[in-house]
């Protein structure tokens, strides 16, 4: 008989959680303003909100912070990282981060302007922030297919090169900054990027002459199902399929509180030096100094040491069939979700599941606080709320898919709590013909509205 899968990890420390009844999370969620941001973390049994500096760190990675050097200019840990991302990645310049959003700041301030138009495939909530901010525009060029969510093809985070090159043609070269690939593309559904897509789309930045960006939180991940999905890969090593997916790019963003599995951590990466020196101001200016940038020495240590854990196969495989897992238990409540299965998240279809509540009632958020008062599962959505107002007419913008997100942290829950994750959605899926009323507005941002909105029941 061929052993069972099972986790390339053992547990040495735990967090207690606790349970709540349906009548605390009734007032918790209204006291909220019903935006599940604003719940406190021990309001929540099971938190699918993010992925993001959620996971659970390694012994290695714990150890590595005793050995951060925390000099403010030179230090040591700043080399560890420096050498760590030249190793896998290939890039010879960067600048530490706080986080991801930082790192498109320090980008977006250097070349970016009043007017600019950056294709991309799908851009997530910060990089359409951080471009419209500067009245720029964010051009989605995804693949149609990523629309239909029970459509099943391998890649269907690809940008469709020929909306991308049509892109290219039609505005002059000084308009256009950069392309951005998102690997994998988390607002598709965490769908992954081929190979020879990142090739192709580079080899069209060539052509025209425009910077390649990846938006790479999630490129390990890309990395694995590019091994395990795409002709010419399986016998390749993660680190060899990620040196060859970098090597097509011209600079890349990181938030490192995804595949590199810390708390706290990003950085801004490129290979050309003059680019960098634009960028150093702007480092200075709204991070640190260039050796420390907004991280401490001993989370640099600890980030240094996550891309070489991110990266191992066995590591992966257990994250990505955790995702997969819950996704078949959904398969087996026949619950709508974008399909296949992503890496870092189930996506759920919210139109699908509670599609007698009106657009403009904000349907996924509707099912994100369903689920939040079956069973106290925190989720985010990807849908109108997330679209924000367009930035000229102000008027809300619906997207064709309504997401419900739900992001499950690394090396944290078991697939226990995926079988409650399951079982909740279910039973929110059975009443689903009872929820027909969403809810309005009543405060909101003029960008990034999501994370602090205040809504009412309908």
């Amino acid at each position: 008989m061929e052993l069972p899968f099972a986790e390339s990890y053992k547990i040495k420390m735990v967090e207690s959680i606790r349970r709540s009844t349906r009548h605390e999370r009734e007032k918790w969620i209204r006291d909220a303003k019903y935006n599940l941001f604003g719940l406190k973390s021990g309001q929540v049994f099971i938190d699918l909100l993010t992925d993001s500096g959620t996971g659970a760190m390694s012994d290695r990675q714990w150890s590595a912070m005793m050995l951060g050097d925390e000099s403010y200019a030179g230090a040591r840990s700043y080399f560890s990282l420096k050498n760590a991302i030249s190793d896998l990645l290939g890039f010879d310049y960067f600048f530490p981060t706080h986080q991801g959003r930082a790192a498109e700041n320090l980008l977006f301030s250097a070349i970016v302007k009043e007017g600019d138009i950056l294709p991309g495939n799908s851009h997530f909530d910060t990089t359409k922030a951080h471009i419209e901010y500067r009245k720029a525009t964010a051009l989605d060029c995804t693949i149609d297919e990523a629309k239909d969510t029970q459509l099943e093809i391998p890649f269907k985070g690809n940008i469709d090169l020929e909306k991308l090159e049509n892109a290219l043609k039609s505005y002059p070269k000084e308009k256009i900054p950069a392309v951005v690939l998102t690997v994998t593309n988390n607002t598709a559904g965490g769908q992954p990027v081929s190979m020879e897509n990142i090739r192709e789309t580079s080899r069209l930045c060539q052509k025209f002459d425009v910077l390649l960006l990846i938006d790479s939180a999630r490129f390990a991940e890309n990395a694995y199902f590019i091994k395990t999905r795409e002709k010419g890969y399986s016998d390749k090593s993660i680190r060899e399929i990620v040196r060859e997916m970098f090597s097509y790019a011209d600079v890349m963003t990181m938030s490192s509180k995804k595949d590199a599995v810390v708390n706290m951590g990003g950085f801004l990466a490129m290979k050309s030096e003059a680019l960098w020196k634009k960028c150093k101001i702007y480092c200075i200016l709204n991070e640190g100094f260039i050796t420390y940038g907004g991280m401490s020495g001993r989370d640099m240590e600890a980030l240094a040491q996550g891309l070489e854990e991110g990266t191992d196969f066995d590591y992966l495989e257990s994250r990505i069939k955790q995702v997969e897992y819950l996704g078949s238990r959904l398969d087996e409540f026949g619950i709508p979700y974008q399909r296949p299965a992503g890496g870092h998240a189930i996506f759920l279809d919210a139109k699908k599941i509670i599609g007698r509540v009106p657009a403009e009632e904000f349907i996924a958020q509707t099912l994100a606080i369903e689920l939040y008062l079956e069973a106290g599962i925190r989720t985010v959505e990807i849908g109108a709320l997330l679209a924000d107002r367009d930035p000229v007419t102000r008027q809300n913008r619906f997207p064709e898919l309504e997401l419900l997100r739900l992001a499950i942290p690394r090396r944290t829950y078991t697939n226990n709590h995926m079988d409650v994750v399951a079982v909740a959605v279910k039973n929110v899926f059975d009443r689903r013909n009872s929820i027909r009323r969403g809810y309005e507005i009543v405060f909101e941002e003029p960008i990034m509205r999501h994370f602090t909105v205040e809504l009412k029941p309908l």
